[in-house]
Order: C-alpha cells, then sequence, then structure tokens
C-alpha cells in the first residue's frame, strides 16, 4: 500500500468533496467531517464556481481549519467527473494515502468514514465501497417507488452489460487506495457526469484491484436540489455500451472469461462484502 501518514501513523484520508451550488449544506457536512476521531482526515472542497457562494464558505472553512480543509476552485461547471479528476489527481499529489469520494448535500453518512478507513486497513482493497445493495445497505424512507426502482434498476443494468461483480456500481461513496487512483490514469475518463462512479470502477475491475463492499443507509439530501438532469441520465445509460464497445473484441461478453458466468477471469475483480 502507498500512500503517506500523518503525525502518530494515521494514514492522511483526503475527502474529496466536489461542490456546485451547496452553501446551505457543505458546512454542516463538513463540521460533521471534522468532528470524527480521524486525526490524519483531510477534506479537499473541489468548486465550480458556484453563483450561490459555496466557494467563499469553503474558503471561510480553510481558514478556520488549517491544515485540514483546503479548497481548488475551477472556473467553469464541467460536471461531477471532471471535478472529481481535477480533485483526487490534487489529493494523490499533495500526499494522501486515500481518497474518499463523497457528497456535500448528507446524502453519504459520515459516520460512515470510519469503517471506510478501518475496512480498507484491514483488506488492503484497492477500493471499499459504501453500498446501498449489500445485505444490511439500504435507501432512506423518504425516496418514492419509483427513485428506487430506478436505482435498483439502474445497477442491475450495469451489471448485466459490464459484469463488474459489484452489487453497487453507481454508487459514489467510495474510498480508494492513492496507489490505484495514480495507475488508473483519470485524466483519460471520459465521463463527465454521474457515470464517471461506474467508468472508474469498471477500470478498477478491470485492472485487476480488488473491491470491498461495507452497508451504508442512503439518505435524502437534506437541502438544495439534485443536479440529476435528462442530460446526465443520457450519458449514464449510454456509457456502459460505450466501455464495452471499446474492448477487443476478444475482451466482449461471448469472447471473454471474464464476462461468462462461472468463467474464472484472467484478473478477477475480487469484489467482496462485508
Amino acid at each position: 500500500m502507498a500512500g503517506a501518514c500523518s503525525a502518530g501513523s494515521d494514514p492522511v484520508v483526503t475527502v474529496v468533496m466536489p461542490t456546485y451550488n451547496e452553501a446551505d449544506s457543505l458546512p454542516g457536512t463538513a463540521e460533521r467531517l471534522l468532528a470524527l476521531p480521524l486525526p490524519g482526515l483531510r477534506l479537499l472542497v473541489v468548486d465550480d464556481d458556484s453563483p450561490d457562494g459555496t466557494g467563499k464558505l469553503a474558503d471561510e472553512l480553510a481558514a478556520a481549519h488549517p491544515g485540514r480543509v483546503s479548497v481548488l476552485h475551477r472556473t467553469a461547471k464541467e460536471g461531477l467527473g471532471r471535478a472529481y479528476v481535477a480533485g483526487m489527481l490534487h489529493a494523490v499529489d499533495e500526499g494522501a494515502a486515500y481518497v474518499l469520494q463523497m457528497d456535500a448535500d448528507g446524502s453519504h453518512g459520515t459516520e460512515y468514514v470510519p469503517r471506510l478507513v478501518g475496512t480498507a486497513l484491514a483488506t488492503d482493497a484497492g477500493f471499499v465501497v459504501g453500498s446501498r445493495y449489500v445485505p444490511g445497505g439500504r435507501l432512506a424512507e423518504e425516496w418514492a417507488p419509483h427513485r428506487r426502482l430506478l436505482s435498483r434498476w439502474a445497477n442491475r443494468y450495469v451489471g448485466a452489460v459490464l459484469r463488474t461483480g459489484l452489487r453497487d456500481a453507481t454508487a459514489g461513496f467510495v474510498l480508494w487506495r492513492a496507489d490505484v487512483v495514480r495507475a488508473l490514469g483519470l485524466e483519460g475518463m471520459r465521463s463527465n457526469g454521474y457515470s464517471f462512479q461506474v467508468e472508474l470502477k469498471y477500470a478498477a475491475v478491470r485492472a485487476g484491484h480488488a473491491a470491498v463492499e461495507i452497508p451504508i443507509r442512503f439518505e435524502e439530501r437534506r437541502q438544495g436540489a439534485s443536479k440529476m438532469s435528462a442530460r446526465v441520465q443520457f450519458e449514464a445509460a449510454w456509457l456502459p455500451w460505450r466501455l464495452l464497445l471499446a474492448r477487443p473484441a476478444a475482451a466482449r461478453p461471448g469472447g471473454d472469461p471474464v464476462a461468462e458466468p462461472g468463467a474464472a477471469p484472467p484478473r478477477p475483480p475480487a469484489t467482496r462484502n462485508r
């Protein structure tokens, strides 16, 4: 495992948190994170020039928590994927041992962060997924039935096409080892929106990095509005086929042992549930 440690040998874990118009949510989420008993925890806010002043609030947090909070200001809204690429690469360049993808809106409970880190340390997995769809995982009761169905269908659709072995391939609450982030070549990721989550996990599984999924309760966002536009949904629906078609013909389902149920893949995804 590659990565830096803070004073007292605690691994440096940088939470990369993209924001766009999250002024109502960011301060509370940040304070809950910083209150966790994780001395090596850092927060990197990646703000896409939010018109509601989120970037300014992030700067205030950084001033109040020197050395623990930093801000990466971007001049345009280019999508969640581009924000994560910039933030994750910046985090590993600054010496993080682990990088945690996390939403600012409160849907990812901060109480799960220590378990994500503990699981990574105990298993040396390449990445650990906070999963809604392993035993014990669940969605907030506020979610309407059609949203539940859409979310489950999306994961089954991705699984049927890409066969990653993950129960929650669309999850956005994921802890990555720094060396895996470096090895995956994030600069070459083509997804701009939420489909980045699928593309990144698919690349990791194809490269043979082991994954562990732990159960979480996915909350309804506390404030603000969802960024899930029709364009983003179309990109997410097309992405699995784009990734599949980009593979050599011999490596697609029907010609590749990875895609055959029961077959032993050359580089198994080694996903586990905990």
